[in-house]
């Protein structure tokens, strides 16, 4: 009975595989050889300090270092580099108890919870950790805690921070990974920045950047939030992150924080770093709303990224937190973290990847005046993005829209279909780059989502997949 299982979900998995036409990412995820992360020139990009573009494809391995061993460990970097994303988000005190259960090496972070005697031994596990993400190009979203040992609303705790031990254990933390080629510090964990909270958020921002100026910074809000709200102006943040949540299926949410995000001042970069999660039930309530599933994944990260983000986290309800047999699901989680690493939705990214890249990055910028106004539900809201010489149009079900061809600002427009599940495009056909011209996509419905490529025809772009 146990060999059919494996065989089972050895032949599900060359199904999905097939079924998305993945082509897996060839070597290291990123080049750490192009040096450390920096903000681009004009305040909306990360970049490597040699100016190559940095696109933050994450995901949430939220209790990586507290639940895996290191052969666990190793099959799930690897599987997530394999994909193309470029940063796992994982949290050093985690949030499943992660103070006084000790982790699959044995271990437990701190010696009586006191965030000032940290476990070298238990440090020696995140260090080799990271180490092993760094030889797959892989960054590390290194989250000091989660937000439970700050402020337990809800969770395990207890809360151990003060403003004063916290300014000290970041400036600890600074000084052990300062020199870490692959490493991006995310403060906070599911929390409100505000009120009493936000003492202990800014000693941690502080402490660690008081030692360590090599690596970038944001912080992770609670759901439907961004940083903006409470720290858009300190100087740790570097850039915003923002949490969609489990319970949106609509563009709305987009609009009410991506979009306010992008159009702050001062500029800075905005992304979403936990949307919708992949086999997670929407709003928690699967008998009625069902559950999240690769169509889903689709609509976040596009809705996400041609509203101005510059880069996308995607997560999966039993991965983050690496949920087994042998553990109680949270929050209804019904699979086991292994038999999910490749469903649809993780698959999916790395053709995001791949469009985003083959066009030039940095003049990427969220433009719906490239659409003629019309009415859109916000469950099929139609997105649009322009950069030099090209547009993209992401069609999330279907709809036909009327689009400004004067916008690309082009002689001659080759325009394409572009599959986000496939990653194939189709030429449509060539036009000339002046007046409107109605787009409808080749089919329609829930998960039949479309990307307009429009390119300059003299540029000589290639559109993945052709």
């Amino acid at each position: 009975m146990k060999k059919l299982a494996v065989l089972i979900h050895v032949f599900v998995n060359f199904c999905l595989i097939s079924l998305c036409q993945e082509i897996p990412w060839n070597g290291p995820s990123a080049d750490l050889t192009n040096g450390r992360l920096k903000i681009s020139e004009n305040n909306r990009f990360v970049i490597h300090e040699n100016g190559t573009p940095f696109f933050y494809l994450g995901d949430t391995g939220w209790e990586l270092f507290h639940r895996l061993n290191k052969e666990e460990t190793m099959k799930y970097l690897e599987n997530r580099r394999a994909k193309g994303f470029t940063v796992i988000q994982a949290v050093i005190l985690a949030e499943l108890d992660g103070l006084n259960t000790p982790n699959a090496e044995g271990n437990k972070p701190l010696f009586n919870n006191d965030p000032l005697t940290p476990n070298e031994a238990y440090f020696a596990h995140v260090d080799w950790v990271i180490r092993q993400a760094a030889e797959k190009g892989i960054f590390i979203g290194l989250l000091p805690t989660w937000g439970d040992k700050v402020d337990k609303r809800w969770g395990t705790g207890p809360v151990i921070f003060n403003s004063e031990n916290a300014f000290k254990y970041g400036q600890w933390l600074g000084n052990r990974y300062s020199s870490f080629p692959n490493i991006i510090w995310i403060n906070g964990g599911d929390r409100d920045g505000g009120g009493e909270n936000t003492p202990v958020w800014n000693a941690i921002g502080t402490g660690i950047k008081s030692v360590d100026k090599n690596h970038l910074m944001t912080f992770h809000p609670w759901g439907e939030r961004s940083s903006s709200e409470w720290f858009h102006k300190s100087p740790w943040l570097d850039f915003n992150m923002c949490q969609t949540g489990h319970g949106q299926r609509s563009y709305a949410i987009y609009k009410r924080i991506i979009v306010r995000d992008y159009n702050l001042t001062p500029v800075k970069p905005c992304f979403d770093g936990e949307p919708r999660y992949e086999d997670h039930p929407v709003g928690w309530d699967p008998e009625v709303l069902g559950w999240f599933n690769d169509a889903d994944v689709r609509q976040a990260l596009y809705w996400n990224l041609f509203s101005g983000a510059f880069g996308h986290t995607y997560g999966c309800h039993p991965v983050w937190q690496m949920r087994t047999p042998a553990r109680d699901p949270v929050g209804l989680a019904r699979n086991n973290w292994y038999h999910v690493l490749d469903l649809p939705g993780a698959f999916d990214l790395i053709h995001a990847r791949r469009l985003l890249e083959s066009r030039p990055f940095l003049s990427r910028v969220p433009d719906q005046t490239l659409i003629v106004p019309a009415y859109y539900p916000e469950t099929d809201f139609i997105v649009a993005t322009r950069g030099e010489g090209y547009a993209f149009v992401y069609f999330p079900t279907g709809w036909s829209a009327d689009i400004i061809l004067n916008k690309v600002n082009a002689e001659t427009i080759a325009a394409y279909w572009f599959d986000p599940r496939k990653g194939e495009s189709e030429l449509i056909g060539t036009f000339p780059g002046k007046g409107i011209r109605k787009f409808t996509p080749p089919s329609n419905g829930r998960g039949n989502d479309w990307i307009l490529v429009l390119d300059d025809a003299s540029k000589g772009f290639k559109s993945p997949g052709t």
